[in-house]
């Protein structure tokens, strides 16, 4: 879990931008695949990374967040 919590909300934002550039609708379709994959194994730090990359890319695809501009958490 501790690469989890090192991992700024931007860091992730940066990374699923960029996963959403090279494979489009199936980055989102990998990363909620290899969440349920790493659940069901009882990898939970590696799923909940997953879930996390899968909120920001499903964010990113729906066009809810645009990783050129500065996140504003609430």
């Amino acid at each position: 879990m501790e690469n989890v919590e090192s991992m700024r909300a931007d860091d992730f934002c940066h990374l699923a931008a960029e996963l959403a550039s090279e494979h489009g609708d199936m980055a989102l379709a990998y990363a909620r695949r290899a969440t349920v994959e790493f659940a069901s194994t009882g990898a939970l730090d590696r799923a909940q990374f997953w879930y996390v990359l899968a909120l920001f890319l499903d964010d990113i695809m729906s066009s809810r967040i645009d990783p050129e501009f500065p996140l504003v958490m609430h």
